[in-house]
């Protein structure tokens, strides 16, 4: 990013849930530590170019331990002799928090940072914020912008979303990923506006491809309702929109804001207990049995165990050509408070069926002790009770006022979903309330708010309007005769015509989907009620899965509460993260409407 072309401020987003968790523990062996080394092993290489160049770096790569991370960035720009100013921002880490609590932290905003770039700051590291703020708090710095400048900030926030996860706006994790070179993507940035538009694009040169549909799928991770609630802005994600500016560009622009509500989001995380597992090989014929004989040899050793979960995946093919697609996987997965009942000598007891179990017997793995495994929760707090400090390079400790309740800005056009007044009690945690997006009319809770605690002021936000044309699929199947008056239906993969990405919040998931045009939208926004989710993917059947409309996006958002459980480091899922979930939904087949399938590919052309 910085020999690539032009830059004024390169940001760096180094925390996750799963992150605070790794950093807590790190934090428990060593009191100096609870920061990301691997920023600093990343510094030493660009911080005199970063300086020579004149770009402010930024980053939330402080963790648990903002302030050492400071020391150890001046103390390696002593031996570089690179002349930095450093600055830091902390106030986020409340522990002690509660009992059980391994790490608790606020997600802040980006006014800390604002101070320290305006005190001239190069180097501005932090704790917890959220991960807009890297991007939203240096461009109210730029263009020195007031708290209340709620429009701009909801645009930079959009901006700051897009980037967060890297090459995942320029064709990394792309449903039509075919449809470009992706192999080595470049990293995206943003040309902010004073007026809180935005250019994503790429350094030229880069691999990937920066187009609407590769932005629409980064603005619908790991999101929820209309209204996405952070500590400086309530951006208005029902209002963002997205056109091409030429190749490898596209402008977000419209997008407005509302206040912050008065609460800041916080995540918990904790050591859960203890979990092992074992998963069996099963080849050939008598699968199910195969499997049902196991699971009634282990019926003791299980016995005692608080939780044990099996999963039979069937990768097995009938009349395979090698032995590796003629077998299926059984997986087993013990939790346990106590290391001992889950540890060695129960993953021992499986193995020792091997002489006098199914035939074929063999695992994968030999066996282990236990491992620890942790859990993510979330609440909210008081904004006015979370310490909220910029430490500016000379050593001053600022405190930064939470955000104004109200705009003095200029008011904007006609606001879509008005929020009702109950809206802000739910805080940042918050998601959609009733009359703000939510859809209830197809079967599903959908007017009634998301889970507490999501979608809020963490590591997502918005939705944008024009998606580029999906790359050409395989060639659907053979149509289905005229079905009532819509017309002649095939049977296809629902991928065929939609994108999708998906995500994960503590143990909630997210699935976005989204079309190329407006013929496409109207049936997708017809069809895909919740109901026909939790039959296309039954293992949302018993959740309150509620759906939000993104109609500027052509996009629908789904929200699955629960699915993960207490999040991916208990290891709930076959699939913790829910990271591939969007893509098991594209391959669900239904009916789609012939026409607005594209054309089958010419044989031999890569689709």
């Amino acid at each position: 990013m910085l020999t690539g072309g032009p830059l004024d401020v390169l940001t760096g987003d180094y925390l996750a849930e799963l992150t605070m968790l790794i950093l807590g523990r790190d934090r428990l062996k060593d009191p100096g530590l609870g920061y990301a080394k691997t920023f600093l092993r990343q510094l030493e290489d660009c911080l005199g170019l970063a300086h020579e160049k004149g770009v402010r770096i930024v980053t939330n790569a402080g963790g648990l331990h903002p302030a050492a991370l400071a020391d150890a960035v001046r103390e390696l720009a002593a031996k570089a002799g690179v002349p930095v100013s450093v600055a830091h921002v902390e106030g986020d880490d409340l522990m002690p928090y509660e009992e059980g609590a391994l790490t608790a932290n606020a997600y802040l905003g980006g006014a800390g940072i604002t101070a320290c770039l305006r005190a001239g700051a190069d180097v501005v590291v932090t704790g917890r914020v959220t991960d807009a703020a890297l991007v939203s708090g240096p461009a109210a710095w730029w263009f020195d912008w007031a708290p209340d400048a709620y429009d701009r900030l909801a645009g930079a926030v959009v901006a700051g979303h897009v980037l967060e996860c890297g090459t995942q706006a320029t064709g990394g994790n792309y449903s039509f990923f075919t449809a470009h070179d992706v192999r080595r993507p470049g990293f995206p940035l943003a040309e902010v506006a004073e007026d809180g538009s935005a250019v994503i694009t790429k350094h030229p040169g880069t691999g990937g491809a920066v187009t609407t549909g590769t932005v629409t799928a980064q603005i619908l991770y790991e999101t929820q309702g209309p209204r996405y609630l952070g500590p400086d802005v309530t951006a208005r994600l029902d209002t963002v929109r997205l056109e091409p500016d030429g190749p490898d560009r596209v402008r977000i622009s419209g997008v407005l804001g509302e206040p912050p509500p008065p609460t800041l989001k916080v995540g918990v995380t904790r050591i859960g207990g203890w979990r092992n597992e074992v998963v069996f090989v099963l080849t050939g014929l008598d699968i199910e049995a195969k499997a049902a004989l196991v699971r009634e040899q282990l019926a003791g050793p299980l016995a005692g165990v608080e939780s044990a979960d099996w999963t039979l995946a069937r990768t097995d093919h009938e009349d395979a050509a090698t032995e590796e697609t003629a077998s299926a996987l059984l997986r087993l997965v013990v939790r346990d408070p106590s290391p001992d009942r889950v540890g060695r000598a129960l993953t021992s007891s499986a193995v020792e069926l091997a002489l006098g179990s199914y035939p074929g017997f063999h695992v994968t793995a030999p066996p282990g002790p236990a491992q620890p495994y942790g859990v993510f929760t979330s609440a909210t707090i008081e904004a006015t009770r979370v310490p909220h400090t910029a430490t500016l390079p000379d050593g001053t400790r600022v405190a930064v006022p939470p955000s104004p309740p109200g705009p003095t800005q200029a008011p904007q056009a006609s606001d879509p979903t008005p929020a009702p007044p109950a809206f802000e009690a739910l805080g940042s945690g918050g998601g959609a309330p009733d009359g703000s997006g939510a859809e209830p009319r197809d079967g599903g809770p959908g007017a009634q708010p998301p889970v507490p605690g999501r979608g809020g002021a963490g590591e997502s936000p918005a939705g944008p309007a024009t998606p580029a044309a999906p790359a050409t699929p395989a060639a659907p199947a053979t149509p289905a005769a005229p079905a009532g008056p819509g017309g002649p239906t095939t049977r296809a993969p629902l991928g065929t015509l939609a994108g999708a990405r998906s995500g994960d919040k503590g143990g909630d998931a997210n699935i976005g989907v989204w079309v190329a045009d407006e013929a496409a939208w109207q049936w997708l926004r017809d069809t895909l009620t919740t109901d026909l989710l939790r039959d296309l993917l039954p293992e949302t059947a018993p959740l309150p899965v509620t759906r939000h409309e993104l109609p500027n996006l052509r996009a629908l958002n789904f929200t699955v509460p629960g699915l993960l459980g207490a999040g991916v480091a208990s290891g709930h899922r076959f699939d913790p993260q829910a990271k591939a979930l969007g893509e098991w939904l594209r391959a669900r087949h239904l009916d789609i409407p012939t026409h607005l399938l594209p054309p089958p590919a010419p044989e031999g052309t890569r689709p």
